[in-house]
């Protein structure tokens, strides 16, 4: 074990998980893994732990669930485990007296090539907007989200056909590649960081909700077709079709079709195809889900399901 670097660990989701077990895995010493509480979930309403505790239990690590991270109580806890280093990766944004304890300070990984997408969707954000490219970033904290200097950046290229569901996996296993290629630099003391710098219009994540989702089918077909695959699988984009709405999953694009839109704007044979009008084309719907009912593709929902 690498004992000379005291660790703490800050994470929730599966996006963290591979960061802070390709530590384990590499022998660092991680004196200690912070998560959120375990939390009600399901029709029992029974207490689920986060991904990041299932794995830290199952690595038998000492962990840290404070449901306030200014509390007096788990800040000297913290502060006894006499850590060099916190990481962070997908948590919540810490108060200075966290952020600030260790001797070398904390440093995050984030899913965008900062300064770009600052907030809490960049993966979303790169593919509604049409980028070829995004990557990560590792950064040590400053009091403004998302500002800190730089010390790593790796990119990642967007195909055509990813949804955010395919570049998040990508991007959560080169993120932990990148955690750990951060971590010896900073071990070795090899290391120099960059102060971010915005060069022209600045591209924001913020956090989508329900309302930001649903669809504009007057966009042109490129723009709505980004969009869709940009919340695909979640959050998923909506639309309301004859009073029900159906959540979008996979979706192509048809430029040049003989097929005439109906006045509600969407034309099906009600056997193989589902066509929804845009501003210069039509988006051809391949799997959806209408509320109340399971995820679906298109050809299976119309055997037992038809339109006008």
């Amino acid at each position: 074990m690498n004992k000379d670097l005291k660790i703490v660990f800050m994470g929730t989701p599966d996006f963290a998980v591979p960061s802070l077990k390709i530590l384990v895995e590499n022998n660092y010493n991680v004196v200690g893994v912070i998560t959120a509480p375990d939390k009600p979930a399901g029709r029992g309403r029974k207490l689920h732990m986060s991904p990041v505790k299932e794995y830290a239990l199952e690595a038998g690590l000492n962990i840290l669930q404070p449901t306030n991270l200014k509390n007096a109580e788990f800040q000297a806890e913290l502060k006894a485990l006499e850590v060099d280093l916190q990481i962070v990766v997908a948590f919540r944004m810490l108060p200075e007296s966290v952020w600030d304890m260790p001797r070398i300070g904390t440093f995050n990984l984030h899913g965008s090539l900062l300064p770009d997408y600052r907030g809490a969707a960049p993966i979303n954000w790169a593919i509604i907007n049409g980028e070829k490219v995004t990557g990560v970033t590792t950064f040590f904290l400053q009091h403004e989200i998302d500002t800190g200097d730089v010390i790593m950046r790796e990119e990642e290229p967007i195909h055509e056909e990813d949804t955010v569901g395919d570049v998040y996996v990508r991007l959560m296993e080169k993120g932990a590649g990148t955690v750990l290629k951060t971590v010896k630099l900073i071990e070795e003391g090899n290391y120099e960081t960059t102060p971010q710098q915005i060069v022209g219009e600045p591209k924001h994540a913020p956090k989508i909700f329900k309302e930001t989702c649903k669809v504009d089918f007057t966009q042109p077909t490129e723009k709505v077709y980004n969009f869709i695959r940009g919340l695909s699988p979640y959050p998923a984009a909506w639309t309301e079709i004859e009073g029900k709405t159906y959540k979008l999953f996979k979706v192509s694009k048809v430029m040049d079709s003989d097929v005439q839109a109906n006045e509600k704007g969407y034309a099906t044979d009600n056997k193989n195809y589902f066509y929804i009008k845009t501003a210069d084309g039509f988006i051809s719907v391949e799997e959806w889900q209408m509320q109340g009912k399971k995820r679906m593709p298109v050809k299976a929902f119309l055997l037992g399901t038809k339109f006008e």
